[in-house]
């Protein structure tokens, strides 16, 4: 592996979504609850593509820059969905994740991805996850994967559920100081699903920005 999740004191609170209510009651749920994707607890007291995120197509789409260091790998192996507005709503969905380890990696919540692929509770995730890396005094490196995403649309057109798989077994935590990895053994805590409902950009862009996130820790249906 190489991610477990930590206890976050800052919980999401909504729980209820533009398309989606939270993830069910099952054991592994963390559908109100900040997941850290890639550390690992034991060693301490998240067009048609399989492309990685060092390198999305152009490292600036909308303008931002979203690149990560090459040992920082975000795979998305899905493909691109037919309708306009669901493949925009899942690029940037990718380009948030994307954005999420660049402030990990830049070392702060305020980098313009992060504030330009994120709002409201989506926005709040974003912060919490970077924070906890901060605080933590990690960073991240090894490979992302994130696979059988599917989507689906409000009525209104104007926000979009993606949801999809993610594998962190070859995603590592790295302590900043030492450079040592946090390892631990491959398990079921490697797999999480995730649901991001993605509102459009209001000023008529093709921008689309994570309003909320769902996530169930040890997702059985991803391995």
């Amino acid at each position: 592996m190489k991610h477990r999740s930590l206890p976050v004191a800052a919980a999401l609170m909504a729980t209820t979504a533009l398309l989606l209510t939270a993830c069910g009651s099952g054991d592994g749920e963390s559908g109100n609850n900040d997941k850290i994707a890639g550390v690992g607890q034991g060693s301490e007291t998240p067009e048609e593509s399989a492309s990685a995120s060092g390198t999305p197509a152009g490292d600036k789409p909308d303008g931002v820059d979203v690149s990560l260091p090459s040992d920082m790998e975000l795979v998305f192996d899905w493909e691109k969905p037919k309708d306009k507005n669901e493949a925009a709503a899942m690029d940037d969905a990718a380009n948030f994740l994307r954005a999420i380890y660049r402030g990990v990696d830049k070392r702060t919540t305020k980098d313009a991805a992060v504030t330009a692929y994120a709002t409201g509770d989506g926005l709040h995730y974003a912060q919490v996850q970077i924070n906890e890396w901060i605080k933590g005094g990690w960073t991240a490196t090894g490979t992302l994967r994130h696979y059988d995403a599917i989507t689906r649309s409000a009525v209104n057109g104007k926000s979009v559920e993606v949801a999809f798989c993610a594998d962190a077994t070859e995603f590592f935590g790295k302590e900043i100081k030492t450079e040592k990895i946090l390892k631990t053994k491959p398990s079921i805590e490697d797999f999480d699903y995730f649901k991001i409902v993605m509102v459009k950009f209001p000023t008529g862009t093709n921008l689309w920005q994570a309003s909320k996130v769902f996530v169930e820790t040890k997702a059985t249906k991803c391995q």
